[in-house]
Formats: structure tokens, C-alpha cells, sequence
């Protein structure tokens, strides 16, 4: 399945600007928690600053978002991991409430209670955890639920490489299998697990062959390419559209910074990050665009502007809300 022109233009915007968005996060979340010079006795604190606890960004994995969101309706359910930025802004989760919901505001997705790692937006279907592995049995049950109703609505499950060692993924993938249910599992392998290597935790060099265990396609992506994961995402999704079950989809991806904000990555070789981004699928789409004619240097730059003026905004909206009344801490809760 190749992606058509529109859904190339669509999904070359999406990656800037879970780029861009990222970027500017990376930023502002260390506003306050660096000492403003080095003095024995301070360092990295995580609670300070406009946004306080971890934080954890995917730049460099946009492909996998938008390579499987681009064959999404807005019925079709997506269910993320502890970094799922990327995937909340290619499933149309609205950067505002998003981005207010980081910063703790009353006008964040959960007034302010779940952070970064908790995104929840029921008009997208899409939500995410910081439990790994949790997502696939949450996709589960959404396929479950559509099968129940009679629809043809799809659930996407995305975790990383480590999450395929928990036995939630195991079950899950048994459960699909058993009941044919209409899901998509999405196994984003950029090579660490917090700071474990990949080949230092799984038995298996890629984890699409674990499929084959549970009588369902199993696909790997080998290029960090948002085409090459739109064709494999493609027929997955029509394939769980039909009613013909699950598939299992691992991306070769790359993750630019650390596990999370503040980490010393002294587990990765100096100069990785460097090597990984000369290989920027941004750039790789974009130079393809540009020769495919569907591209020039005017619409890029009406481009990139549309995307600045909606992440400034999205910031200034979560800079300027208000923070939730305290007694809001015993709302929303179950409470004895």
C-alpha cells in the first residue's frame, strides 16, 4: 500500500511538528531545575521549573506515529506508552490541552492530574500510562468493545522494545490471536530499554518473529522510513478492519535523547545521537517530497510557519491557564 500525495504532505507536517513540539519542551522543561551556576552540593532538580516530574520525548521516532496514524479514523483507538507525545499529536489530541495539562493547568486533558505520562482524551480515543506494557491489554479491551458493538474500529498499541519482555504483551498477544480481535501491536525497537541494551534483555534479535508463536503476522520495519512503516501499518490495520485478527509490527527506530530529560546517557557511545540524526527521517521525506515535485522552498516555509504559530500558541496556553484549586486534589477520585 504507498501512501497518496496528501497523506505524504500530511504525514511530512506531523513529523515537524511532534519535532518542533518536542524541541520546545526539551527547553522549557529545564527552566528551573539547572543551578544557575555549578556550586557544590546542587543539582538537576526534577521538581522545579513550569513543569515538574519526568519527562520523556521521542524525537526521532516520529515514523512510527505517523506511518500508522496516517490509516487511522477518528473512531479507531490508540493507546500509548510513557513516551507517546508523538503519537497524542498524530492522533489529533489537541496541542492546547495537551500542552496545559504538562504544565499542571485546570485546563490540561486531566485538569492537571495525570502529567505527561497520562494523557487522556476520550474525542481522539487516545490515552497512554507510564505502567510499561500496559498498553496492550487496554488495546485489547477497545478491540473487544468494538467487536461487541459490531463496528470495524481498530485499537493500536504502541510500546517499546522493552515492553515485549513484560507478560501483559505475551497475553495480550494470545488473547488477540484467540478472539481475531481488530488490533494493531506497534513495537517501536530504538534500542534501549531506559539503559539496557536491546540485545542485553531479549532473546530474540527482533520481535515480529514472536508472532509466529501466536498464529499472527508478524512484520518488522527495518528503516526508520515514515513510508516504509505506512506500508507495513497499511496492512495491518486493513487486515484487523476485515476482521481477520491481529498483527505484530516492530520499527527500527531511533531515539535522539535520553530515556528521559536530565539523563547522563553514559550507557550510549559519545558521539550515537550524532550518527543516528545524520539520518534524519524528517529530512529523508522532505528530500523526497522536494523530488517528487510535491515540495518547494514556498510551501515549506508556509509550512514550518503553521506549525510555529500552533506549538506558540499551544506553550502560551499552558504558560498563561490557571492552576486547579487545591480542593480539586479530592475530585475525580475515590475517596473513603
Amino acid at each position: 500500500m504507498e501512501p497518496t500525495p496528501s497523506h505524504l504532505l500530511w504525514m511530512y507536517e506531523k513529523m515537524i511538528e511532534i519535532r518542533q513540539y518536542e524541541e520546545t519542551m526539551a527547553k522549557v522543561y529545564l527552566e528551573g531545575k539547572l543551578p544557575p551556576r555549578i556550586q557544590k552540593g546542587l543539582a538537576f532538580d526534577i521538581g522545579a521549573g513550569p513543569v515538574p516530574g519526568e519527562m520523556h520525548l521521542s524525537a526521532g521516532q516520529e515514523p512510527v506515529a505517523v506511518g500508522v496514524c496516517a490509516h487511522l479514523r477518528p473512531e479507531d483507538t490508540v493507546v500509548g506508552a510513557h513516551r507517546s507525545h508523538h503519537f497524542a499529536i498524530a492522533k489529533g489530541v489537541p496541542l492546547d490541552a495537551m500542552t496545559a495539562e504538562m504544565f499542571g493547568k485546570a485546563t490540561g486533558l486531566g485538569r492537571g492530574k495525570g502529567g505527561h505520562m497520562h494523557l487522556f482524551h476520550p474525542e481522539t480515543k487516545f490515552s497512554c500510562s507510564g505502567i510499561v506494557g500496559a498498553s496492550s491489554p487496554q488495546a485489547c479491551g477497545a478491540a473487544l468493545a468494538a467487536r461487541k458493538l459490531g463496528k470495524d474500529w481498530v485499537a493500536v498499541s504502541f510500546f517499546g522494545e522493552g515492553a515485549a519482555n513484560q507478560g501483559s504483551f505475551h497475553e495480550s498477544l494470545n488473547l488477540a490471536a484467540l478472539w481475531k480481535l481488530p488490533v494493531v501491536f506497534v513495537c517501536e525497537d530504538n534500542k534501549y530499554g531506559i539503559s539496557v541494551e536491546k540485545s542485553a534483555s531479549t532473546s530474540v534479535p527482533s520481535n515480529d518473529v514472536r508472532a509466529a508463536g501466536y498464529g499472527m503476522p508478524g512484520v518488522l520495519v527495518e528503516r526508520n522510513d515514515a513510508v516504509a512503516v505506512y506500508r507495513a501499518a497499511g496492512e495491518a490495520v486493513a487486515r484487523a478492519r476485515r476482521g481477520e485478527g491481529p498483527t505484530l509490527i516492530e520499527v527500527k527506530t531511533d531515539r535522539y535523547l535520553g530515556h528521559f530529560q536530565g539523563d547522563p546517557e553514559t550507557y550510549r557511545p559519545r558521539d550515537e545521537a550524532k550518527t543516528l540524526r545524520s539520518a534524519d527521517p524528517i529530512h529523508a521525506l522532505g528530500t523526497s517530497l522536494r523530488a517528487s515535485g510535491l515540495l518547494d522552498d514556498a510551501a515549506e516555509a508556509a509550512l514550518r510557519q503553521s506549525v510555529s504559530d500552533r506549538i506558540e500558541a499551544a506553550y502560551a496556553f499552558g504558560r498563561n491557564s490557571p492552576y486547579p484549586a487545591p480542593a480539586e486534589a479530592l475530585q475525580h477520585v475515590f475517596v473513603q
